[in-house]
């Protein structure tokens, strides 16, 4: 197996993991699929359970990792992040390609898919990072 396999393979398994996940409960501070999922606990999960790769805990530290990707650039697996809290990286979800992201959104809510285009998610995107587990 390439390393560009390698990798693929690697995306995938964390896009799987996620979609498994669709509809599990947000919630605040919450790491599992039982006790409900933050976007950050979301993420970590997924890249843990999918891939075996253990990423910080807030999308802050998030934004420090793998490699600072433009938009034009998003690739399935990649982390794209959000100002929605008037801070910057406030918020982390998964692109799973064709301009959709996979997230856990907030309270009240439930993880789902939500379209980078949309005017929300546009004027709050912070950037995208690549994480490769290579």
């Amino acid at each position: 197996m390439s390393f560009v396999d390698r990798a693929t393979a690697t995306a995938q398994d964390a896009i799987d993991q996620a979609m498994d996940l669709l509809g599990i409960r947000y919630r605040r501070g919450g790491s599992s699929p039982e006790a409900g999922f933050d976007c950050s606990g979301f993420v970590s999960h997924v890249f843990r359970e999918g891939v075996g790769l253990i990423l910080p805990r807030s999308s802050r530290e998030m934004s420090k990792s793998g490699q600072e990707i433009s938009k034009d650039e998003l690739r399935p697996g990649d982390l794209v992040f959000f100002n929605t809290m008037r801070r910057a990286f406030s918020h982390v979800g998964i692109y799973v390609g064709d301009n959709q992201f996979v997230h856990a959104p907030r309270s009240g809510g439930r993880v789902r898919i939500e379209d980078l285009r949309d005017g929300y998610w546009t004027k709050r995107f912070n950037g995208a990072r690549r994480v490769n587990p290579d």
